[in-house]
Order: C-alpha cells, then structure tokens, then sequence
C-alpha cells in the first residue's frame, strides 16, 4: 500500500502545522528548509536545507514526491515553470500564484473579474503617486507589488511632501502600487479551497483584527456580518479560487464597507494556509491545514462547518516570557478549553510564536470568549506573574 509524499518549499509554522494533518491521514510529508533552525525541522523527518531560488534545489527537493505545495509565495515562477515542464506535479500553478505574489497582478485580476477593489494605480514616480492622491484623495497607502507582508513594504502617505520621501522605493522596485485609503468598519477573511479536478468549499467568514499590520485576533464566524455580504464574500473567494485556478487552500482578505458597494472590498489574497485559517484547527469540522492537503492531491474535500457559534483564534507575538513552558501550568489551568498551539520559535519581540482556539460555549458572548482567549495568550506571551500584574 502506497501513500502519497507531499513536498512543502519553506519550513515556517505553516509548514509545521500542516504534519499532523499528513500524519493523521497517513501521508508523508518532506519540507524544504530555509535552514535547520525553521520551526517545520523538528516536526517533519524529511527535512532537506536547501534555497527556494535555487532551481537545482528545488528540483532536487521534488523528486520523488507526489505534489508540490508551499508554505509561502516566493518561489520564482520561473522555477516553478521548468519543473513542471519536467513533469512535477505544482500545486498550486504558477499562473495562479503569480495573483499572490503581485500586488499588481492581483489588482488586475480582480478589476477583469468584476469585484470590488479600491481605487488604485501602477506608479513610477512621485509625480505620479501626487497625481494619484490629488484624484482620489490623501491619505494613500502606497505598497511594494512583491516580498511585503506583516504590515512591511507597506507606507501610507498623507500629502504630496510625504510622498516625496518614499522616492527611494522606486530605486528598489518599479513600478509601485498606489491604492486609496479605504473607509472601512473591519477586516474580514473569506476562506475557500479548491482542488485540481474543481471542487470548492467554502468557511464561514471570520473577521480578522489587526495590530501594528499583524493579525492578532479572529473570531469565526464575523459576529453581526449581514447574511448577503457573507454569502456575496464568500461567491468572490470562490470565483477568484476557480476562474484564477486556485489549487489548496486561498484567503481573499476583505475590507467590510458597509453602505458601498456589496458591503467589501478586496485587500489581498493568500494562496496558502493562513494566519485568519487558523481558527479551524479546532473550530471547524476541517481544518485548513488538512483541506490544503486533500486538495494538492485532488481528493474529496472535507466539511468546513464551525464547531461553536463563536470560535476565536488569539496570536501571541514574542514579549517578556522566554521561557514558554515555563507559563504553562498556568495558562493551561485558566481555561482548560483553550487550546494551544506553540510554533517551536526562538522567542524575539514581535514574533509570532503561537495562537490559542477557543470554541465558545452555551450562551456566551463575543466579548467573553474573547476575554479568556486573551488571557492564556498573554500568560504565555508574558509569564504567569506578568499577566497577572
């Protein structure tokens, strides 16, 4: 009997989560590693270090596995290109990924499909960004197309001065995305997954909520999202996933606008597992990290019902606790219904190194749930006796 190998390029905690799901349905999974101190290493069997830009690498890495997926969206589409001219099963396909990798693209892509963007603009100058900002008005956030992410490669410009001090941007990359400043009430996450062969499902949208560019909190499903701007959010995620030929699992990042447009507007796509996914690890029927999986490899797609009427996911960013284990004891006795997921990082301001679930119960609120969420998190992020002063 024979199961399938899976190669994941990149060995972060995306990578790192998605081994128990391969496990669990009997799949071996390998990861090529930035280097032996990625947190996916000590999980996986296979791990090979090897450089994502290197085509000898990569094409090394892939012999011998059935599918291979990501764990984030650098890889150079050329690469990806040869080695499927040379027979390697790329989920999923560059001419899709290219929609992640570049703001530019992405934009275009969205505009040709008929949903709603925000204003926005291919610039080369300053000249042109205080063009751009005099028509739609300052603020504008100005953004690098590739390699931002986190709130980086990102600026927002409140005039035509301001603008100007950005001009080294353009000696890095040309040309630049400009976008409008959007009026909106919250960010929103409409998750999907599709396979080869075309099937899609869909979660329920969860609203996502962001501190300093990092996602620090989800909860699932968005409490009070009208029933047709979460239907209409999740028809857009799927017909991107399908008309692009999005293959695994695709977060399409919305801004809600009430009172324009459909109710949203679309940010940004992630064709990967994704921080506003995480909440299904404990949440949903299917979690994202086994959906990708079944979906690489052209299988029947799992039920992504949520498992509570509120679930919420709770980041933990590096802080004043580098002894993770060491806040255990206490923060699993807070909440035994907290689930915790630690990434196996070196602890650093800042850093993502982990996130608790938690399904709300009975009648519980938003606010409550949220509150206890909160509360193992930063026993870990800060030790027992920070959290506690």
């Amino acid at each position: 009997m024979t199961f399938p190998v899976i190669g994941v390029v990149g060995g972060g905690q995306l990578a790192r989560m998605m081994a128990p799901a391969a496990v669990a349905l009997g799949f071996e999974l390998r990861v090529l590693a930035e280097s032996p101190e990625v947190c996916a290493v000590a999980v996986v069997a296979q791990a090979p270090v090897g450089d994502y830009t290197d085509l000898d690498a990569l094409r090394g890495f892939a012999c011998g596995v059935d599918v291979l997926t990501f764990d984030h969206e650098h890889v150079p589409s050329a690469h990806l290109q040869t080695l499927i001219a040379e027979g390697v099963n790329v989920q999923p396909r560059p001419d899709a990924l290219i929609n992640a990798q570049d703001k530019l693209v992405m934009r275009a892509a969205i505009e040709r499909l008929g949903l709603p963007n925000p204003a926005w603009a291919a610039v080369t100058s300053v000249a042109e960004i205080t063009t751009f900002g005099d028509a739609h008005g300052w603020p504008v956030v100005l953004k690098m197309p590739r390699g931002g992410y986190d709130g980086k490669g990102v600026a927002f410009l409140r005039n035509a001065e301001n603008a100007a001090e950005f001009a080294q941007w353009f000696e890095a990359m040309s040309p630049l995305l400009v976008e409008e400043t959007v009026d909106f009430s919250r960010e929103l996450s409409a998750l999907v997954a599709r396979t080869p062969s075309g099937e899609a499902k869909a979660w329920p949208v969860a609203e996502s909520i962001q501190v300093a560019g990092v996602c620090d909190e989800v909860i699932a499903p968005a409490p009070g999202i009208p029933d047709d701007v979460a239907a209409q959010a999740q028809q857009a995620a799927l017909k991107i996933a399908t008309e692009l030929g999005v293959t695994g699992v695709m977060a399409a990042e919305l801004f809600e606008t009430p009172g324009r447009g459909p109710g949203y507007l679309v940010n940004e796509l992630a064709m990967r597992p994704h921080n506003t996914g995480h909440w299904t690890m404990d949440g949903a029927v299917t979690s994202q990290f086994e959906q990708h999986l079944r979906a690489v490899l052209d299988l029947p797609l799992g039920a992504t019902d949520a498992l509570g009427k509120i679930v919420v996911m709770k980041n933990f960013l590096g802080g004043a606790n580098q002894d993770l284990f060491s806040a255990y004891p206490a923060a699993l006795a807070a909440d035994p219904s907290v689930k915790v997921h630690s990434y196996g990082k070196s602890v650093r301001p800042g850093r993502k190194i982990g996130h608790v679930n938690l399904i709300g119960s009975g009648n519980d609120d938003v606010a409550a749930v949220r509150a206890r969420a909160t509360t193992v998190a930063n026993i870990i992020r800060d030790g027992a006796e920070g959290a506690q002063r």
